[in-house]
Parts: structure tokens; sequence; C-alpha cells
């Protein structure tokens, strides 16, 4: 997938263009009919499938104190996205002179950018520019002057329920992972960068690798099964969310740490997904270091026992 950051950047030339835009967190259910309406779209006006998103939840800008946590790291979205057979994405800095933007203007900036355009596709509910002037109806109104078809497709439902980003959230936060797995489409996984730590694993004679997770949204703490695939081969990991209560000192900030069994590489500086399966057990605070390394043992035993 072609990354470009900047409408003029695309140049298509004489091909079309069929376009996505959304922020889509998590990629989810409803975002993946929403991608996959524009790919088909574009094979079938032999056009360029693009997708719009942007690099920061735009409530960082327009109301700070209202920013979500995020279900995926910036790149584990980009790379979700690209699954779904997309071309090019075109990724927008989010920014104060971008929100000061009409949904009027961007649109006709986009379209004058982007050259023939022959579908625009979004959530029925999509709301865009400054004091969210934009809509669906607007995107028709303006489908009509410039000549592109505008897909606003309805959400999608799961048991009853429509699937959105503020329910997978809701889902993580209580620990049913396996309902956001559902929504998400694929085993909800975190990603996070490899950064140093304070060696306390290694010490213990288990060494983490600990993911730098700020703006990420987690299950609540304890120690999980999960599985991560690196360097071409698949991992189970032991991963733990939590303050590590046992050590002196603890934590102050959140630690997500993981122990990759069989492997003895070095992943520093590297992005490392993993997939959170069953929880083994929740933290807790041991008597001393020793208790903590056996059970730390006894963890790994049952994460190998695991089918």
């Amino acid at each position: 997938m072609k990354l470009i950051h900047a409408a003029s950047e695309l140049k298509p030339g004489s091909q079309k263009v069929c376009l996505a835009i959304g922020f889509f967190d998590g990629v989810h259910l409803g975002h993946q009919q929403i991608i996959r309406q524009t790919v088909a779209d574009a094979r079938q006006h032999n056009a360029i499938a693009l997708v719009l998103t942007f690099d920061r939840h735009p409530n960082s800008v327009v109301a700070p104190d209202r920013v979500p946590p995020l279900i995926y790291s910036l790149p584990q979205k980009l790379r979700a996205i690209e699954s779904l057979g997309a071309g090019t994405l075109l990724l927008i800095h989010f920014d104060g002179k971008f929100s000061r933007q009409t949904g009027e203007k961007f649109i006709r900036c986009l379209m004058r950018d982007l050259g023939k355009v022959q579908s625009l596709c979004v959530g029925a509910d999509f709301v865009f520019g400054h004091q969210r002037s934009g809509d669906v109806a607007l995107l028709k109104r303006l489908g009509h002057k410039l000549g592109f078809a505008v897909h606003g497709l309805a959400a999608v439902s799961l048991a009853g329920r429509i699937v959105s980003s503020t329910r997978i959230r809701e889902a993580i936060r209580a620990g049913r992972l396996d309902a956001a797995s559902q929504m998400l489409g694929r085993p909800y996984a975190i990603s996070g960068r490899v950064v140093a730590g304070d060696r306390v694993g290694r010490q213990l004679g288990f060494p983490t690798a600990n993911l730098e997770v700020t703006g990420l949204l987690l299950p609540p703490n304890g120690v999980y099964a999960g599985l991560a695939r690196v360097r071409g081969r698949t991992h189970r990991v032991a991963l733990n969310i939590g303050f590590r209560p046992t050590m002196a000192p603890a934590a102050r900030q959140l630690c997500v740490e993981a122990h990759l069994l069989d492997f003895g590489g070095n992943l520093y500086g590297e992005e490392l997904t993993v997939e959170i399966g069953g929880k083994l057990r929740a933290e807790r605070k041991f008597a001393s270091a020793a208790e903590l390394h056996r059970q730390i043992g006894r963890d790994i035993a049952v994460l190998r026992a695991m089918a």
C-alpha cells in the first residue's frame, strides 16, 4: 500500500479515484464494510482505491479533554487497512489549521487535488469539518454538483447491537476480549514499540519486551496469554499489564511487558503486536521476588500447556 500525506501527491493521471474517509479506530466490521465497498468500486471502474484517515484523533485538537483512548496504534491501524486491499492511503496531519476548514471546503479541495473521483464512501453518521458542518447530506449535494457518487453505509450490527469503536472500548475495559474480537473481525491485539525498561524481568529470569502504549486503551490489569509473530515465527507470550506491585518501588506508570517463550533476540525499537487471549490471573502483590519468580514459572507452564 502506497502512503501519501497530501492529496496532491496521488497524481492519478487519467485514472479515476474511489475514496473512503474515516478515522477508522480499530478498523472494525463497520469500517471494513466501508473500505471493502471502496475497493469493490475501484475494481469495477479500474480506479485507485484510496483510503483517507488522520494521524491522530480529531478530539486531540478540537476537544483535548475528550480524547478517547485508542483501540489501535497508528501503525496497527494502517496495517489493518492495507489488509483489506486498499492501494493507497492518504494520511492527513490533523492540526488546528486543518480543523478550521468547513466540511464543504475540505471536500472541494480534495476533489480539486484528486482529479476525477468516481465514488466516496463513508458511514451513514459520518460528520466532518469545522463545527461538524459536513455530513452525508452535504456529500450528496456536492457529489451531484461535482460528479461523484456517495455511499453512506449503515452501521453493521452484531448480536442485535451496532458495532462501533465506543462499544469495542467498553468491551475491552470490561475484559470481554472475545466480544471485542468479534466486533473487530480479527483477534484483539495491542501493538507498541519496544522500549528500554528497568530490566526487572531479566533479573527475575524472565526477560520481557516493554511496550510503549501511551494513548492506547488496555484491558484490565493482569497476566494474559498471547501470541506474537516475530521474524517469521509465532511465539507464545505471557503478557503482564499493571504496576508490578511486588517490586520496590512499584512502577508509577502502567507497564505492558511481554515475555516471549523460546525467543532470545533483541527487539528494541521494533513494533511488537501481541494478540491477547485468555487471562491467566489477576495482578497481585507477592511477599517476595522469589515468590513472584515461582508464580511466573507457573504462569509459563500453564501457557505452554494451552492448546
